[in-house]
C-alpha cells in the first residue's frame, strides 16, 4: 500500500504534481477553488484568484515555457515566441486532458484548514462540510494572489482611487481610465505592463510611473531572437552570466538613464528582471512619464522625492504579493516578510510529509520547475528517494541562498529567486544521492501509510 496524498490547488504546479504522482501510482485527492485548472492564467478566474490582465502576455519564451513531457505544439503548433495569457491557460488545460488529470481533481473545492495530527497524519477540512485524511501534503497554491500593499503605506491621504494591480483587468475595468492622470507605483512586470497599456494616446490623460530604485529592462529579443533562448551556457558561474547578459542588454537597449529612466541603484539580476518590448518606446516617446518614489499623498496630488508633486485621479500599485497559506494556523507555519526557507524550495526540515511545489521565482519560468519539483518529489512518495539529514538540508538552504539571493536587493519580491538551469543540475544530483540514502534504508519508504487507520467525515460546511 502506498501513502495518500493531498494536492492544494490545480494551477501548474497542482497539475504537475498531480501527473508525477499518477505515473506513479500514488493515491491522491486534488483540490481546486475555481472550476477550471490553470490558477493565474485563467482570466477573470472564478476564484478570484487570478492576477491576469487582458494585455498579459508571459514574457518567457514558448520554448523555455514548455514541459518536458508535453511539447507546446502538442497545444498549438503555431504559437507566437511569447504566449498570450489565454495560450498558456489553454496549454495547461491541454496537458490536464492529454494524461488524463481532469477526472482526479475536485473543482468548486476549498481546502479550509490542513492540521497535522500528532502521528503526521494530516487533517484535512473542506469547504464541502468534509474531513478528510492523508499521509502527505502538496501545497500547489500559488504565490501571486494576495496582493502586497506598500508597507508602510505613504503618509498622507488621496483622494482619487487606489487599487493594486491584482484587481486591474484593462484602461476600462475595474475603472474607465480614459482621461483621466494615472500614477503606477512599481516598476516590475505589472507595473510596465500596464503602464504601457495606458500609456497608448487617447486613453489616460497622463501617465507616470513611480519607482524607488529604478530599473534594467531588458528587450524581449535580443539579436533577433527571445533573449531567454540566448542564455549563456548554463553551467557557467552565475556571476560570469550575469556579466555577458548585461552586455546582451547593453548592446540592444542601451542605459536606462537614455530613456530619461533613473540610474538603477543595483546591477543586472540583483532585482527580477522586468522584461518588456513596449515600455521604453512610450517613455522615450513621453506617454509615460518616469518618476522616483512617492513621499506624500496630498489629496488630489501626489508628491515625490525629488521635491516634484502631480495631480493624480488613480493610483495602481504594482507592488507585488504576500506569500500566504490561509489553510494552516500561523503558528504552525507562515512566511513572514515573504520568507520560508526550504530544502531545494520544496522540503520543511523537519516535517517529513509536506512539500511545497512551485513556491520559487526561477528563471526564466516557473512553469517546468514546477514539473522538476513534481517529478523529484513522487520518488519520495514511492520510496525511491530519501532527502538527507535535517542538519544537511539546513547548510544546503543557507549555501543556496548565499548563491541565488545573497546579490539580490533585499526585498520582499526577493525571498525565493533560482536559476532553473542550475536548479535542474543539480535536484538530478540530489536525486541521485537520495536514490543512495534509500537503499541504505533497505527499502523502508520515508512516508508510510497511516491515513486509511482514520475514517473520513462530514460535517456541517460553512
Amino acid at each position: 500500500m502506498l501513502p495518500r496524498a493531498c494536492i492544494i490547488g490545480a494551477g501548474i504546479s497542482g497539475l504537475s504534481m498531480a501527473k508525477a504522482l499518477k505515473d506513479k501510482n500514488v493515491p491522491f485527492d486534488c483540490f481546486e477553488m475555481s472550476d477550471q485548472v490553470g490558477g493565474n492564467w485563467v482570466f477573470k478566474n472564478k476564484n478570484k484568484r487570478s492576477a491576469a490582465y487582458r494585455s498579459l502576455h508571459i514574457d518567457t519564451s514558448k520554448e523555455r515555457l514548455q514541459l518536458d513531457d508535453f511539447p507546446i505544439a502538442l497545444s498549438d503548433a503555431n504559437l507566437p515566441h511569447y504566449p498570450h495569457h489565454t495560450h498558456v491557460a489553454k496549454y495547461m488545460s491541454d496537458y490536464c486532458d492529454y494524461f488524463g488529470l481532469r477526472r482526479l481533481i475536485t473543482f468548486e473545492t476549498e481546502v479550509k484548514t490542513a492540521e497535522q495530527l500528532p502521528d503526521g497524519v494530516w487533517r484535512v477540512r473542506l469547504s464541502n462540510g468534509e474531513i478528510r485524511h492523508y499521509d502527505a501534503l502538496f501545497v500547489c497554491n500559488g504565490h501571486h494572489w494576495d496582493p502586497r500593499w506598500p508597507e508602510p503605506p505613504f503618509p498622507g491621504s488621496f483622494d482619487g482611487i487606489q487599487i493594486h494591480s491584482h484587481d486591474y483587468i484593462d484602461p476600462f475595468e475595474p475603472i474607465d481610465m480614459r482621461g483621466k492622470k494615472v500614477i503606477v507605483v512599481g516598476i516590475g512586470n505589472s507595473g510596465v505592463d500596464i503602464s504601457s497599456d495606458l500609456g497608448q494616446r487617447g486613453i489616460a490623460e497622463r501617465v507616470y510611473i513611480s519607482t524607488r530604485r529604478g530599473a534594467h529592462v531588458m528587450p524581449l529579443f535580443a539579436f533577433g531572437v527571445p533573449i531567454d533562448k540566448g542564455k549563456t551556457v548554463r553551467w557557467l558561474p552565475l556571476a560570469l552570466q550575469r556579466r555577458i547578459l548585461a552586455f546582451i542588454v547593453w548592446m540592444n537597449v542601451g542605459k536606462m538613464e537614455s530613456y530619461g529612466l533613473p540610474k538603477p541603484d543595483h546591477r543586472l539580476l540583483e532585482t527580477h528582471p522586468t522584461v518588456s518590448g513596449i515600455f521604453l518606446t512610450r517613455i522615450g516617446n513621453g506617454d509615460i512619464i518616469p518618476k522616483p518614489n512617492i513621499e506624500q499623498l496630498q489629496g488630489k496630488q501626489v508628491r515625490f522625492t525629488d521635491g516634484s508633486a502631480a495631480d493624480a485621479d488613480v493610483i495602481i500599485y504594482a507592488t507585488g504579493y504576500k506569500i500566504s497559506f490561509p489553510f494552516f494556523d500561523p503558528g504552525f507555519l507562515s512566511a513572514p516578510g515573504n520568507k520560508l526557507p526550504l530544502f531545494k524550495r520544496a522540503i520543511k526540515p523537519g516535517i517529513d510529509n509536506l512539500f511545497f511545489v512551485g513556491l520559487a521565482q526561477p528563471l526564466p519560468t516557473l512553469v517546468n520547475f514546477a514539473e522538476l519539483q513534481a517529478k523529484w518529489l513522487a520518488q519520495l512518495m514511492v520510496g525511491n528517494y530519501v532527502p538527507p539529514t535535517i542538519e544537511e538540508m539546513e547548510a544546503s538552504i543557507a549555501y543556496d541562498e548565499r548563491r541565488f539571493i545573497g546579490h539580490v536587493v533585499k526585498t520582499p519580491r526577493h525571498t525565493m529567486q533560482c536559476d532553473y538551469d542550475l536548479y535542474k543540475i543539480e535536484i538530478r544530483k540530489e536525486l541521485r544521492e537520495g536514490q543512495k540514502r534509500a537503499r541504505q534504508r533497505g527499502g523502508r519508504r520515508l512516508i508510510e501509510p497511516r491515513a486509511h487507520l482514520y475514517t473520513n467525515q462530514a460535517i456541517a460546511a460553512e
